[in-house]
């Protein structure tokens, strides 16, 4: 967390009262793990952080608001996405290694913040614009940069002019935006993990370069 933390009336929050907000954040983290957005409380994320709603109320608003700080946080670590095509290579052996690394690295991030997603997913189907920016802001780090791969792709002859760099990056980011929420679905179609991974990448450098990969 940068900068300095206030209260919802605007006062500086001191270490101890930054700690205790980052506590609350963190158990309702862990609350949104085990139970639906709608059934957390105030005053059982209160209760679990070991303090008062009065606390809670302290530094956000409501649970949603409390909600949308996660969200954020998660929003900026998701933009780092972008290192996993910014600058790689498409050709050949490398080409194949980038869309692994990418699946790879989506899948990842889509677990391990699973829960906060789900909200995110939520508010945005419902048509909450602070949510949507959150979401497209995920996505748009991997999908510019897919984007930017197909034109110089194009640039140099390797794929179609007919292809639309932005239509097919902003294609393969919602499918792996959609593969990635429905992980443990797959599983109920006897697809293991270590499958679902190679074949996923398959269709990201298919649609990418165009060409089958090089192993």
């Amino acid at each position: 967390m940068t900068g300095q933390v206030r209260t919802v009336d605007g006062r500086v929050a001191g270490r101890r009262g930054q700690a205790t907000r980052q506590k609350l954040l963190d158990c309702l983290s862990e609350m949104l793990s085990s139970s639906p957005y709608r059934d957390v409380k105030v005053i059982d994320v209160a209760r679990k952080a070991g303090t008062s709603p009065a606390t809670f109320y302290q530094y956000f608003p409501d649970v949603e608001g409390a909600v949308l700080e996660i969200a954020e946080e998660m929003a900026t670590e998701g933009a780092g996405l972008t290192a996993l095509v910014s600058g790689r290579s498409w050709v050949g052996k490398a080409g194949w290694q980038t869309s692994e690394e990418l699946v790879d690295g989506f899948l990842d991030f889509w677990r391990r913040h699973d829960a906060i997603l789900r909200v995110v997913d939520l508010g945005a189907a419902e048509g909450d614009k602070r949510f949507y920016k959150i979401r497209m802001k995920i996505l748009n780090s991997v999908t510019n940069s897919l984007t930017e791969a197909v034109k110089e792709l194009q640039s140099k002859g390797k794929v179609d002019k007919d292809v639309s760099p932005a239509a097919m990056a902003g294609s393969l980011v919602a499918m792996l935006a959609a593969v990635a929420s429905h992980q443990k679905g797959f599983q109920t179609w006897g697809v293991k993990q270590a499958e679902l991974k190679p074949n996923l990448a398959l269709l990201v450098h298919l649609g990418i370069t165009g060409k089958k990969p090089t192993k």
